[in-house]
C-alpha cells in the first residue's frame, strides 16, 4: 500500500493484512502511549499522522494541522516518520546513539524510519522522543525554522 483512501485511522488498519497489520499497531501503540496531550490522531496523507489541529494552531504554511508524526505501511515496508527527531540535530544523534545500544541499525531519512517489523526499532527512544516535545515546543521549532526559512 502505497497511500490510503481510508476515512479514519480503524478504516486504514483493517484495510492492512493481519502480518503488515500486527506491525503498523504495534508502533502506534507505543506513539500513542508516548504522545503529549495536545496532538491528535487522525488520518493525514494517507496515512495515520499525530498533529496539532488546526484549531489549536491555525497558522500553518499549507493551512493543514502541524504534522508531529505519521505512520504508514509502504509498499515494500513500512515508514515512521519523526518530526521531532528531523527538527533537532541533538534528537537525531540521540535516536541513532539509543539504536546502537540496543544493537539496531537504523534506515533513516531526513524523518523518515524505513522498517519491516516494530522490533526493527529501538521503541524505547522512539517513545522518548515522542515524549520530549509538547506542542507548544514544537510550535516554537517551527516558527523558528519558518523563520529562518529551514524548512
Amino acid at each position: 500500500m502505497v497511500s490510503s483512501r481510508a476515512a479514519t485511522v480503524a478504516d486504514y488498519l483493517a484495510e492492512l493484512p493481519a502480518d503488515r497489520r500486527a506491525e503498523i499497531e504495534r508502533v502506534r501503540d507505543a506513539v500513542n502511549q508516548a504522545l503529549p496531550d495536545g496532538y491528535r490522531e487522525s488520518m493525514a496523507w494517507g496515512m495515520i499522522g499525530w498533529a496539532i489541529p488546526l484549531e489549536d494552531y491555525p497558522d500553518t504554511y499549507n493551512k493543514q494541522p502541524l504534522g508531529y508524526a505519521a505512520l504508514a505501511a509502504q509498499k515494500n515496508s513500512n515508514s515512521l516518520y519523526l518530526n521531532c527527531v528531523y527538527a533537532s540535530k541533538e534528537a537525531r544523534q540521540r535516536l541513532e546513539a539509543a539504536a546502537a545500544a540496543a544493537g539496531k541499525k537504523l534506515d533513516m531519512g531526513k524523518s523518515c524510519l524505513r522498517f519491516k517489523k516494530a522490533g526493527d526499532l529501538p521503541l524505547d527512544a522512539i517513545r522518548d522522543e515522542i515524549a520530549s516535545t509538547t506542542p507548544a515546543e514544537y510550535i516554537r521549532i517551527y516558527e523558528a525554522a519558518r523563520a529562518a526559512r529551514n524548512c
